[in-house]
């Protein structure tokens, strides 16, 4: 399954808000300018000790291509709008009912009006499965300043899925933030230092990396005419040496030698987190600030308060609620 020239779905500019409570989301608004992320972007100092080096860029991913290849993480696959250049999003299976499967991604990857023809996905066996409907979110408008938490749409495929595993929980509580979180995708890859660049990316595996949900949102449902709608967490990328501040308040250090960034190949793909010994999905993989290196933020809209739009188009699905 060879990779061609990928093609990037760009995000723009967005206006995050800051949680002055869990509940209530604060007046203040901080303006960041999001740019074509990169999935994923790592620590300069795991791209070292796992091989990268000059020349030797493509090496240095061997622990986050492991993370993404643990078996949870077995249903987020790749879409491609020509059938070739997979990575140029992201999605997630949710599950089968008797004749479609049902794909969880992010709406922006679509130009509106959207189309189900727009992308092909890639089974677990290579396969390429075509899409006959997509569903986007009702208060998506396509305006990443101010939907980040309703950047969410679903694609039926004509076919159910097969091989990815059992279908996954979605997280239907509100107990994200400050939580370690793991983002899983397949686009492009980079470090720290530098951000994404081609010289880091080689053949068409997910990779998934590691940061803490230091700022979290509350939804604004209905959204406002004008202003943000809220319901999205960031993660913050420190450096090493804890040089930089966190925006957030958070740590200035790496949650864990996985730590990283998410961007726009990973858009659409899931961020998952830990409860006990299972494993949910919190949220769709949406946009970030930068060049997604040391200091940026990438952004991720919650499943949560979707619960019902989801299940109202897949009513299979799992929702996690503990």
């Amino acid at each position: 399954m060879a990779t061609v020239t990928r093609r990037r779905k760009t995000v723009g500019a967005r206006c995050a808000g800051l949680a002055a409570t869990a509940s209530i989301l604060a007046a203040t608004a901080l303006l960041l300018t999001a740019t074509p992320g990169s999935a994923v972007v790592i620590l300069d100092s795991t791209w070292q000790a796992e091989g990268g080096a000059k020349g030797r860029e493509s090496k240095g991913f061997g622990a986050h291509l492991r993370l993404a290849a643990e078996p949870q993480f077995r249903p987020v696959l790749a879409l491609a709008s020509d059938g070739e250049t997979w990575g140029e999003a992201s999605g997630t299976w949710l599950g089968n009912d008797g004749r479609h499967a049902y794909l969880l991604t992010a709406a922006h990857i679509f130009d509106l009006p959207a189309r189900a023809d727009a992308y092909v996905v890639r089974g677990p066996s290579g396969e390429v499965l075509k899409a006959d409907k997509v569903f986007v979110h009702p208060q998506w408008n396509g305006d990443e300043e101010t939907r980040t938490g309703f950047d969410l749409a679903i694609l039926r495929l004509a076919r159910p899925i097969e091989g990815a595993g059992p279908p996954p929980a979605l997280y239907g509580g509100r107990d994200e933030a400050g939580k370690l979180v793991t983002f899983v995708g397949y686009g492009s890859r980079g470090i720290g230092s530098t951000g994404e660049r081609d010289a880091y990316y080689e053949g068409s595996d997910k990779a998934a990396a590691q940061g803490v949900a230091d700022q979290w949102v509350d939804i604004t449902d209905p959204p406002p005419r004008k202003g943000d709608g809220g319901n999205y967490f960031g993660v913050f990328l420190p450096r090493e040496d804890g040089s930089l501040k966190n925006p957030w308040g958070g740590s200035r250090r790496p949650a864990s030698r996985l730590a990283g960034l998410l961007g726009s190949g990973d858009s659409g793909g899931s961020t998952w987190m830990r409860l006990g010994s299972d494993w949910v999905v919190v949220g769709v993989n949406a946009n970030g600030t930068g060049k997604a290196r040391y200091g940026d933020t990438s952004w991720v809209a919650r499943v949560a308060p979707h619960r019902g739009w989801i299940s109202e188009i897949f009513p299979g699905v799992r929702f996690h609620d503990r």
